[in-house]
């Protein structure tokens, strides 16, 4: 008997050793580690959302949230690798290891946060409303009944037909990329697109198109975040350190200063 319970207690013990050794191996981060390791952070991105992420006239992509990676990539130690993603599947392609983060205007919400970890908030932004200026009709979300709205697949947008005006839309019509919602805008095939603010004045700006912004709509205030896996947080805590670093040192002003005018970064 007393042999019997010896076994037992050998069994026993060796049955928690693996088991104290196979949650330690789940809660090991090495994230930081294996970028240092492998030499390059990859970052996800749809490569038409300017000015965040997007290819200039010779195919190079560029923007904001490029500079910005770029410079963290530099104080880590390693090469910036960019790789254009499905943005309605982005956080799959996150969660699956195709990139390390997911850096291009990204909102924080709800949601997503259930799925990813997030940095700290640095661009505070909001969803607006965009018409064509012609369209003297169009003025107030009751305007909108019956009318169809343009938005992109994967965006926070797409949370418009959960708002009161997306339930009193005829259709929220929804677009793999907002460039080719822009051209339904202006061909008349929808009636107005709802996208991020930063997004849209570049756009206009740069294309002088005839557009007008609907800022007497209230739509949802948000910030862009970069989006990590969950288990990443060693990555995570190093990226906010050196974004705070930046901060504070003037090279996040100076970037948002080239793309932007002025120092929009959320301190």
């Amino acid at each position: 008997m007393k042999l019997y319970l010896n076994i037992l207690f050998i069994i026993s013990l060796l049955f928690i050793s693996c088991n104290n050794s196979s949650s330690n191996q789940k809660n090991t981060d090495n994230s930081l580690e294996k970028v240092k390791e492998i030499g390059k952070l990859v970052l996800g991105l749809d490569d038409t959302f300017a000015p965040m992420g997007f290819r200039s006239t010779n195919g190079e992509i560029v923007g904001f949230d490029i500079d910005l990676a770029k410079e963290v990539a530099a104080r880590i130690g390693v090469e910036l690798e960019v790789t254009p993603i499905d943005w309605s599947s982005a956080i799959l392609a996150l969660n699956k290891g195709d990139v390390d983060v997911l850096w291009n205007g990204l909102t924080i919400n709800e949601s997503r946060k259930r799925q990813i970890n997030f940095s700290k908030p640095y661009i505070k932004n909001k969803l607006v409303l965009v018409k064509l200026s012609s369209r003297d009709d169009l003025n107030t979300k009751e305007d909108f009944r019956g009318k169809v709205i343009g938005v992109q697949v994967g965006s926070n947008a797409e949370t418009l037909d959960k708002d009161e005006i997306g339930s009193i839309a005829k259709e929220v019509r929804k677009y793999d990329v907002n460039v080719n919602a822009f051209l339904d805008l202006s061909a008349k095939r929808i009636d107005a697109l709802a996208i991020d603010s930063i997004a849209c004045e570049y756009y206009i700006n740069q294309k002088d198109n005839d557009f007008q912004i609907l800022y007497g709509i209230e739509l949802n205030e948000e910030y862009y975040g970069i989006g990590f896996r969950k288990n990443d947080t060693a990555l995570l805590n190093e990226v906010d350190r050196i974004l705070d670093d930046m901060r504070a040192d003037g090279s996040a002003t100076k970037i948002s200063e080239k793309w932007f005018g002025s120092d929009i970064m959320v301190k």
